[in-house]
């Protein structure tokens, strides 16, 4: 017979099923049962989009009464783009709903599952509750802290290189793991680079995978003082938005030029070395900016690192060895004296990708904050 656990572990492989269509919204599955039978079935697949509470319940029609609802995340209680997903439960006849984790959305917050309590539904919180959070640690994130979400993303070699002293660098991964990459691009709402990169590269920063159907990111680019060519490729907004992060002593004519091209800018102020990402991340989130993959060099990197503005580390490791003691390592700025100084981080998960290997890491967090 299945458990409780079971189900919800099928609505929460329904819930991910969407990554990258749902920002800012976050994944939800739900999964409805009636005698041991699934009756409904339902995730929210893209943002503006019915709920998934809406697909299982029409799914299940009469079949919802006296049923469980087995939901991954708490049902909405406010009125915003749609309806309020705990009116429609409660309204369904379902005689018990299980919820993998509170919304943590100030708006909702507990009140949906108050709202069911008070119908004389039954109501059980908790089951696989840290799955569903790690499924939704960038929502979870966004209500918490009122940024975006950082993903520090960077290829190396064993010998931990991401380039060659004259900063070549392609490729350090094999093309199993640059696939892997463009996954990943469609899944964020913006991917952040340097000027430098620019400069060197002229890259796309686009989404290119086999099927087509990939979601192209925000092209973002911290560059001070306006350095990006007229004529690079970000600066073509035809296929992408692009914002550029500027300081406050930017080229006005260079500005508008950019601007004349549908390239938007945002002017921060400096901070104690370059610009004050702080400030430039906050103004990210009110431009849509909910999830931010880094693929900085070694500047930009530091920058977020003395910050303490990376959230998650994700780490390809190439089996090739640079060596030279002038290769360019993922993190530049100044050099500490103790090793107990290092920033503390904890393994996730490690995944071979074709000839490589995936790391994801977190900042360790400290026990204050357990």
């Amino acid at each position: 017979m299945k458990t409780d656990q079971d189900y919800m572990r099928l609505a929460l492989q329904l819930a991910a099923s969407a990554k990258g269509n749902t920002n800012p919204n976050p994944l939800v599955g739900a999964v409805i049962v009636k005698d041991g039978v699934v009756v409904g079935t339902g995730l929210h697949r893209k943002a503006g989009e019915p709920h998934a509470e809406v697909h299982a319940v029409h799914m299940a029609g009469e079949h919802a009464k006296d049923a469980t609802i087995y939901v991954t995340l708490e049902p909405c209680s406010h009125y915003g783009k749609t309806p309020p997903c705990a009116k429609l439960v409660k309204e369904s006849g379902v005689a018990r709903v299980v919820v993998a984790t509170e919304d943590p959305n100030p708006e909702v917050a507990g009140r949906g599952i108050q709202l069911l309590r008070n119908a004389g539904i039954e109501v059980d919180v908790g089951i696989l509750q840290q799955e569903a959070q790690k499924l939704n640690e960038r929502f979870i994130h966004n209500m918490l802290k009122a940024r975006p979400f950082v993903s520090a993303k960077f290829a190396m070699t064993l010998d931990g290189k991401i380039s060659t002293h004259n900063g070549h660098s392609q490729w350090i991964t094999g093309e199993e793991a640059r696939v892997d990459v463009h996954e990943l691009r469609h899944e964020v709402d913006g991917i952040l680079v340097g000027v430098q990169t620019v400069l060197n590269d002229n890259p796309k920063l686009t989404t290119r995978l086999k099927d087509g159907n990939g979601r192209n990111p925000v092209r973002i680019v911290l560059d001070s003082t306006l350095k990006t060519p007229i004529n690079a490729h970000i600066a073509d907004t035809a296929e992408a938005r692009t914002i550029i992060i500027a300081g406050p002593d930017a080229s006005r004519q260079k500005m508008q030029a950019l601007e004349k091209q549908g390239v938007e800018i945002i002017q921060v102020a400096k901070g104690s070395n370059g610009l004050n990402i702080e400030a430039a991340l906050k103004a990210l989130y009110k431009h849509g900016i909910t999830h931010l993959l880094v693929e900085g060099g070694g500047n930009v990197n530091a920058s977020f690192l003395r910050s303490g503005l990376i959230d998650q580390y994700i780490v390809y490791i190439a089996p090739k060895v640079l060596g030279g003691k002038n290769s360019i390592t993922p993190f530049t700025g100044a050099d500490i004296d103790m090793i107990d100084a290092a920033s503390k981080l904890e393994f996730d998960k490690v995944t071979r990708i074709g000839e490589d290997l995936r790391i994801i890491a977190y900042p360790k967090k400290a026990k204050s904050d357990e």
